[in-house]
């Protein structure tokens, strides 16, 4: 005959072993009689090798397990390719969109086949990172007021790296320009790779980049760095001022976001929204994120569109005030 003892504890044991698989790849009901997920979900993102790409990478690791299905990286080239997959794709939750804050800023810039506030419902932010004011050693300024005084005793003859319309160099340019009421010339490029390049061979004077991609140069003299763009100072840039300590007001940091077909169901969102904080917020992305010059952040569905609201107008308004040429 068994011990009662022995049969209690078999069944606290399936009662334990129950509950925990039943918190792992569980569906979320859509509200209309379906459920989430019932299949491989597809994160959309740009090419291999970029930020999105890494960032794209990171969520789909974490999130397999917890929604019980495959999780792959689709890579697609740069530009508008990505946005429009997703926002043609069907609003069940299966495909995602990890893409930086370039989703808006280029729809304020040229025609683009789809509507960056319209035809997505937005997830979380998924990362943030300053981008560092660096110039040539050969110009005589080290810090962003000699920066402003020189430009404006040598008003047109100083220039930048502005990279590819509508990229952060770019945006972070025109608004220093703009708001520190300075008179330097846009040296466009095809890229930031070939922009940086030109910069440290002394071929232009100085451009915004990230944190990653200037960090190294600055270590070995190739570049001074003067400030970030962020409102206050960074762990990823220790040490450096901000711009908005000279240029009061001045922001320009390039975002991370994670984005659904607009009309998928609101328990989808919230189901995704939770499972990637969890991700984001884990030890081991924060990890590696701050590796490459990133920071991990997570944020409330509401609280990622108001912040995509409020920064097109802002960025909208700066466009008209500045010239930019807005292409169709």
């Amino acid at each position: 005959m068994c011990d009662q003892r022995f049969v209690v504890g078999i069944a606290s044991a399936l009662a334990a072993l129950i509950s925990a698989a039943s918190t792992l790849g569980q569906t979320t009901s859509t509200g209309s009689g379906a459920t989430f997920p019932i299949r491989l979900v597809r994160i959309v993102t740009s090419e291999p090798g970029g930020g999105g790409d890494f960032v794209a990478r990171l969520i789909a690791q974490g999130l397999a397990a917890p929604l019980g299905q495959q999780v792959i990286v689709d890579n697609r080239p740069a530009g508008v390719i990505p946005g429009q997959i997703v926002s043609q794709a069907p609003p069940d939750g299966h495909t995602m969109l990890v893409f930086g804050n370039s989703i808006w800023i280029g729809s304020l810039l040229q025609s683009t086949p789809y509507d960056p506030v319209r035809d997505f419902a937005p997830v979380t932010m998924a990362t943030r990172s300053p981008n560092i004011l660096v110039v040539h050693p050969s110009l005589p300024v080290k810090s962003v007021t000699e920066l402003v005084v020189l430009a404006k005793a040598r008003p047109g003859e100083l220039n930048y790296a502005s990279g590819a319309p509508g990229g952060a160099p770019h945006i972070s340019g025109e608004m220093f320009k703009a708001m520190a009421g300075i008179n330097i010339m846009s040296i466009p490029f095809k890229g930031s790779g070939p922009s940086l390049a030109s910069l440290v061979g002394g071929h232009v004077q100085l451009t915004f980049a990230t944190a990653a991609s200037v960090t190294p140069h600055i270590k070995s003299g190739r570049l001074r760095a003067l400030a970030v763009s962020t409102a206050q100072r960074s762990a990823l840039a220790p040490g450096l001022p901000t711009v908005a300590e000279t240029v009061p007001g001045y922001e320009s940091v390039s975002l991370f976001g994670v984005w659904e077909p607009a009309k998928t169901p609101e328990p989808v969102i919230t189901r995704l929204n939770a499972e990637i904080a969890k991700v984001l917020t884990g030890a081991d992305a924060r990890d590696k994120l701050f590796a490459v010059g990133v920071e991990a952040v997570a944020s409330t569905p509401v609280q990622f569109a108001d912040a995509i609201k409020t920064d097109i107008a802002r960025l909208s308004a700066l466009i008209r005030n500045s010239g930019i040429r807005i292409l169709t």
